[in-house]
């Protein structure tokens, strides 16, 4: 409201109208090349995208009235398809009670019971649950679990963590510090970022057999740093936007035994392999093992909002409240969102149900076949398959303006980074859709 000098009361100017109507294909790819800033992308030589017009079970309706069978998942979150009814109820009546909540000095119903079901599910062990807004997030909390539980021990110089090279964490500033220094996305901000010490990439296949020599490199750096090492955090049996790399599970075994024998703690960043990508509910469990401390997100909703959370052991929760601090330093204003979390209540119990086991595996068999042919082209490195997730890794990088719209034209979505074609497709995806899938993929990477 705007007050003349006489005290009248000037009408509301608007200088830009706002749009009420829906909007074209066209309309919208004009105002989105103005003011819309995507993932990984330039202003300057921007790729435009592909309106979408609806979602449902594996299908991304265009605006140009295609379909596309979603190989993405949205990037491994949307493990029950679009749409599924089960995850829209769940919505539809917290919606009605009460959308969301502060988190501090409250508490709620979905959030105590999103909590229950996650100790349940995930290694045992894991019985404290922090519940964030993203993955990034998520990694974020683990990380400051850990220096603060050095901090309260009285190990004031663990102020490090120890990684692996070809990993990702996220793209925050504290998680881009832990992705890979040198082929990472993040190599850029080297001289701003925190240091921290990165041993070579496990340089076992998910199927070789293990070799104390596979590790050595880690444990040189753990024993020569370890006054200095609050954790060592990885992605366990399967590095994802590194490099889509599956690794032995008796790796990850022995990085548990390293951390126990040298008194450092273990994080696990399942953002991505949580809830049964890779065939277990938890990759950590292909080595019959249990973190400190576990990052869980992406698929926790079944892609249908954002939510993440960070689980601990009694240690370290009794060891963080221990210290001078007396409480754990973290709280975002929307954690534990009550919408969010019985969404997730409702995906979980989806899993629960075990009819992903089936569903994963009939997947990983159809990738298997339906990428084998790409093994013969000359163009192509090497092909890997595991769980529902499908690598193609090519010699080159893709040129993405050339290749993105030959996979539309395909039929399907796939969304190539480097020199990686993948897809890690909704587990509720059928078998023609699979199969023409992975036809695609293999369509279009032979005329690479």
């Amino acid at each position: 409201m705007l007050v003349n000098n006489d005290n009248s009361v000037a009408p509301m100017t608007q200088s830009k109208p706002l749009l009420s109507e829906s909007l074209t294909g066209e309309q919208i790819s004009e105002l989105d090349a103005k003011h819309v800033w995507h993932p990984y992308s330039s202003f300057n030589s921007p790729l435009l995208p592909f309106p979408v017009e609806s979602t449902e079970g594996v299908r991304i309706r265009l605006k140009d009235g295609r379909e596309l069978i979603d190989g993405m998942a949205s990037w491994w979150s949307a493990v029950h398809g679009y749409g599924h009814p089960v995850l829209k109820q769940a919505a539809h009546d917290q919606i009605e009670t009460m959308s969301h909540v502060m988190f501090g000095g409250l508490t709620h119903e979905p959030a105590v019971t999103l909590c229950e079901k996650l100790v349940k599910l995930s290694p045992d062990g894991l019985n404290k649950v922090f519940i964030c807004d993203s993955g990034s997030v998520s990694v974020e909390v683990a990380m400051k679990m850990a220096f603060q539980y050095a901090l309260s021990q009285g190990n004031r110089e663990r102020n490090k963590l120890l990684t692996v090279r070809s990993g990702y964490h996220g793209d925050t500033f504290a998680t881009m510090a832990t992705c890979d220094p040198v082929n990472g996305m993040h190599h850029m901000f080297e001289n701003i970022l925190p240091k921290h010490i990165f041993a070579e990439a496990p340089p076992c296949k998910f199927e070789e057999a293990f070799s104390e020599s596979h590790i050595q490199d880690l444990k040189d750096k753990l024993v020569q740093h370890q006054q200095e090492v609050a954790a060592i955090i990885l992605e366990p049996i399967v590095q994802g936007a590194g490099g889509m790399r599956f690794y032995s599970p008796d790796y990850l075994k022995r990085v548990r035994e390293l951390c126990d024998e040298y008194d450092v703690l273990l994080i696990a960043d399942e953002i991505a392999t949580g809830f049964g990508r890779t065939g277990k509910m938890f990759a950590c469990e292909h080595a019959g093992i249990t973190p400190d401390i576990l990052c869980v997100g992406k698929a926790l909703t079944g892609g249908f909002m954002s939510l993440a959370a960070t689980l601990c052991t009694d240690k370290v929760a009794k060891g963080i409240c221990e210290g001078e601090a007396g409480v754990f330093m973290h709280g975002p204003t929307f954690m534990a969102n009550p919408l969010a979390c019985s969404v997730a209540n409702a995906s979980l119990d989806l899993l629960m149900s075990g009819e992903w086991q089936q569903q994963v595996a009939n997947i990983e068999s159809g990738l298997k076949i339906g990428l084998g042919p790409a093994k013969a082209l000359s163009q192509v490195e090497d092909v890997r398959v595991l769980g529902a997730i499908g690598v193609i890794e090519l010699h080159e990088p893709v040129d993405m303006p050339t290749v993105q719209p030959q996979f539309v034209q395909e039929g399907v979505w796939v969304r190539p980074f480097g020199r990686l074609v993948y897809v890690l497709p909704p587990f509720v995806i059928e078998n023609e859709d699979l199969a023409h899938l992975t036809k695609a993929m293999v369509s279009v990477v032979s005329r690479l």
